[in-house]
Parts: C-alpha cells; sequence; structure tokens
C-alpha cells in the first residue's frame, strides 16, 4: 500500500488544522507505513534539569503515527488515539531534537495500531519507545 500523502500534503494538513503545534514538527519522510517527523526541541519542551520533558516525547510519539496514518488513509482530521504506551529508555542528549520513527503494523477499516521509536538527533540509541492504537473514523 502507497501513502496517498506526502511530506507537502501532510505538512499543509498539520499548519491547517493544528496551527498549536504545527511549529513545533517536521516531516523528515514518508514511507510506506510509516513516516519519520522532527520535534525542533525548545524550551517549552524542557523539564528541570534541561532533559526533553515525557509529555513532549508523548506528543512526537502520538503526532508521527497520527500522521504515518493520514499518508495512508487521507486528511481525516478525527481520527483520534484510542491507547499509548510509552516507554522512556535512556535520557535525551541535551540540546539535540528528537527524531520519530513511526512504522504502521496493522491499518484496518476501524483501527490502526503503530510503534515509534524515538532518537536524540545524531544517536544511534533510542532514548524512548511507544506503541499506539487510533480509531479511524467512518467513511462518509
Amino acid at each position: 500500500m502507497k501513502p496517498v500523502m506526502d511530506k507537502g500534503s501532510l505538512e499543509k494538513f498539520l499548519a491547517q488544522d493544528f496551527p498549536q503545534v504545527s511549529g513545533d514538527f517536521s516531516i523528515e519522510d514518508v514511507v510506506d507505513m510509516g513516516c519519520v517527523v522532527r520535534l525542533k526541541v525548545a524550551e517549552k519542551h524542557l523539564r528541570p534539569g534541561g532533559t526533553v520533558s515525557g509529555p513532549s516525547m508523548f506528543a512526537l510519539a502520538d503526532v508521527s503515527i497520527y500522521l504515518a496514518i493520514l499518508a495512508m488513509i487521507g486528511p481525516k482530521a478525527l481520527t483520534v488515539t484510542t491507547n499509548c504506551a510509552i516507554d522512556f529508555m535512556r535520557k535525551p542528549v541535551a540540546g539535540a531534537d528528537l527524531i520519530a520513527h513511526a512504522k504502521l503494523h496493522k491499518l484496518g477499516r476501524v483501527l490502526a495500531v503503530g510503534d515509534v521509536l524515538i532518537y536524540s538527533d545524531g544517536q544511534d540509541a533510542p532514548v524512548a519507545r511507544a506503541s499506539l492504537t487510533y480509531s479511524i473514523p467512518p467513511k462518509g
């Protein structure tokens, strides 16, 4: 199954439908059943001690799977998260952007299931792993 939305159309969708967060993320790549998304880390994403906060990493995982789904099915804004589990495995590199590699394992008529590995930019070992399930709105 090939994507029906490319990087440009996903960025336009995010800017129009979610302007409150679109500036935080950039789409690096769109592939079959997945995408790569960057969190442009800023002061607002940091917790005391200077590391990226858990909620910021959750947002990156959530947006990444959302965009991977939309890339495959088209711009359905009402596709929503129904479940998420995230493991924080190591401290992100201070000052580095985070890169999410999202992969869909199931893309059904009603549900989509995928995983995300999050890396500090330039590092080989992931800092977090998330598993997410989304509900896709019915056609029509």
